[in-house]
This record gives C-alpha cells, structure tokens and sequence, in this order.
C-alpha cells in the first residue's frame, strides 16, 4: 500500500499518509497490523474526527490494539511517533552502532523496540533515493553472535529477538539417558543372554554352546517444562516459549505448562510446526499473560492434575520462574516436596540470577530453593545453551554446587 492509495480525511493534509507510517512502526515493532488496519482507522477517525487527542488516541487504540499486551507498546509508540519529532531521532540515533554501544544495559526494553520499529517506518524524505534507506537497514542488522549470546533478552531490539529466535530453533537438548530393566542384543555386550543363548543351544543341537550377549536399553527421559508467565517475567516469557517449541518439535515427550494466576497446558500448541502461529496462538489462548502470580496455586493443581500422567519413568522438569509469589500460605513449600517427590531431576531457571549481587532473600525464593536439584539463570542465549550441558551431567556434581545456596537461603 502506498501514501496514493489513501484517502486523506483532512483536504490538503498527510494525515492519512502519517497513519500509514505509524502502522508501519507498529508492524515493526511486532503488533499484527496490516493494510486493512490501517483503512479501519482512517475510516474511523473520519466518524470521531482529531479535534482532541483523546479522541485521537482511542481512535487508533481499538482499530491497532487487539489484546492486553500490546497496550503498552502502542502507547509508548504513540507518544513517540505522534508527540515530539525530536525525539524520534534521538531515538534513531540508538540504532547506529557507535551510539548503541554508550546505551546502558538497563534502558527501558520497549523503548529500544520503538527505536528499532521507528528506524524502519520512518517515512523516507521526498527525493531521497531508496539506495541511501536500504544501506541503513543493511547496518541495523548487523549483529555479532558472541554479542548476541551474552545479550540479556530484555535489552534486545526488535532485530536482535528475530535473530535470537532463529538461533533457539536450531537448539538441540541431550538429556541424560535413563538405563532401563529390558535388553538388546549385543554381541559385544557385558551381560549373557540366556535365553537367546537355550534357543540356538535347541537349534544347533550337541556340541558348543555359543553364548549370546546382551546390554540394558536406554531411553531418553520425559521433559516437563514450567514456564512463569506473569508481568515480572515478561521480558523472558515470549523467548522461553519459543525454546519450549524447540525443544517440542525435536524430541518425543516434551510437555509445557505456562502459569501466572492459573496453570494452562500448551503442548498441543507446540506441536504447530510453524512458530509464529504456534506462538500467536498460546498468547490467544492464556488469559493470565503479564498478570500476577500464584506459584502455589499453580504447582497445587499441577500436582493434582497432571503429575501422574506426565512424571512418569523418570520425567525431568524444568521450572521457569522468578519465585515472587504473591501468595504466601505456607502452599509453595509443600507442593514443591511433592514435585520434587514426583519426578527424577527439578531444575529451576530463575533470570534474576543475571545479577551478580543477588542473594535469595525473597520468601518465595528461600522457600522453593531447597526442594530443588539445579538453580541457573535463564536470561540469555548462552544460558539456554549451558542447559544441555547441565542436564547431560552427573547428579553429584550439581548436589555440591546447590549447597551454597542452600545454605544462603
């Protein structure tokens, strides 16, 4: 669609072409808007008219915004694009490199998102050759892997997360296979087969016995994955997720479960071989996303619902969370003894851990801490990758790094 094909409400202004452009940040900043949207809101502001910028705002608000979490991305790139045109390129300059590297690490992760969005929705100056816009791009893309892998989630622009999604789809995780009681035969194995080696002592008659020789099967173990999906968590929800489809799309008994204030299974969503549709539709489907948290509640009906149909034959779970539950019962202690009770290895990921002063010093985090086998961070490429190693490794290793926490909690 091009400024020509719209009609312009205002005679003799670029409204609608403004429009235009500020659904073309949305896009880019990760809002589902398209050209229909955008004769939708012209078509709208037509009937209610800009003389107010209340108005204004609610206008574009119903037409572009469809759920709860996108409110706060359309609001910050609303007063960006629509208020101040100084500010916009204060925050284009965040997308050169030698500016972006003098951003401190803790600048708002929405902002950085419009920066990004803005950089490819602005409009282009009458005249300018299309060449000059398209070697921007080309810059802003740029992004060096080792960077990215130590890049905290909520620190990365719109480009970076479409890079870093890429590379979690091509994440592989090697659990530690569990020895079963049945057998395979193996000429070389260390155990006697006997009663493969009675049924060729009857075929072959008198004489040598030839032994047969077996070893025990191995299976990989189930994986369970617990992912927080409350407002604290928002920044690692959306990534953690896509890992979950990963991991769902590569190996057989994968099951996840997002909770906030209520636990909701989304395995059969993860099984869409495409992620972009499997991810839409877990945040269609979850009403709780960004909202408070109940760990308690959430690990309660776990327990009593799906542990025995999911932690079976030795499963490995993995917690996602960062142990503010605003809950405190006394409910939390005692359904984390029963998730632990109930599974082979309980593996908390907690992205608080990217700091390197933090001490458990929370309720929820003292109360969960001893119940579990590993406490990792979870707030970046890299750690996601150190996972495969931490789960592939010997127990007695982890037992001795997870008592200095014990004892700090």
């Amino acid at each position: 669609m091009s400024a020509q094909d719209l009609p312009d409400i205002v005679p003799g202004g670029r409204l609608a072409e403004n429009v235009m452009y500020f659904a073309r940040v949305l896009r880019q900043a990760g809002l589902p808007v398209g050209p229909g949207h955008v004769i939708d809101a012209l078509r709208a502001l037509d009937v209610t008219g800009v003389r107010r910028r209340d108005d204004f705002y609610w206008t574009l608000h119903a037409v572009f915004v469809s759920r709860r979490d996108q409110q706060e991305l359309f609001d910050q790139a609303f007063h960006v694009f629509w208020r101040d045109p100084k500010l916009l390129e204060k925050m284009l300059s965040l997308m050169l490199p030698t500016v972006r590297a003098n951003v401190p690490p803790d600048s708002d992760p929405l902002a950085r998102r419009i920066a990004d969005a803005l950089g490819q929705g602005k409009p282009r100056p009458e005249g300018r050759p299309e060449r000059e816009e398209l070697d921007l791009d080309m810059a802003m893309t740029f992004t060096d892997q080792e960077v990215l892998r130590q890049m905290d989630f909520e620190d990365m622009t719109a480009t970076e997360v479409a890079e870093a999604r890429r590379v979690i789809a091509t994440m592989r995780l090697d659990l530690k296979p569990l020895i079963s009681r049945r057998h395979r035969g193996d000429p070389s194995g260390p155990l006697v087969d006997m009663r493969q080696t009675l049924r060729r002592a009857l075929r072959g008659g008198p004489g040598i016995i030839p032994l047969q020789r077996a070893r025990q099967r191995t299976r990989p173990p189930a994986l369970v994955l617990l992912c927080d999906i409350s407002g604290s968590m928002a920044g690692y929800s959306r990534m953690l997720i896509h890992f979950a489809h990963a991991l769902t799309n590569d190996r057989d008994r994968v099951h996840t479960f997002v909770f906030g204030t209520r636990l909701t299974n989304i395995t059969r969503y993860l099984r869409q071989k495409d992620v972009d549709i499997a991810v839409n539709t877990v945040a269609a489907t979850v009403s709780d996303w960004q909202g408070g948290t109940r760990i308690g509640a959430c690990l309660h009906d776990f327990n009593r619902y799906w542990s025995r149909r999911v932690l079976g034959q030795g499963a490995v779970v993995v917690l996602v969370t960062d142990g503010l539950d605003r809950d405190a019962t006394g409910e939390l202690g005692h359904e984390m003894t029963r998730l632990h009770m109930s599974c082979r290895r309980l593996v908390w990921l907690n992205p608080l851990l990217r700091y390197d002063g933090f001490e458990p010093r929370s309720w929820g985090v003292r109360t969960m801490l001893p119940h579990v086998d590993e406490f990792r961070s979870a707030h970046n490429l890299k750690s996601l990758a150190d996972l495969a190693e931490l789960l592939g490794r010997d127990d007695a290793q982890s037992a001795r790094e997870m008592q200095k926490w014990r004892k700090a909690a």
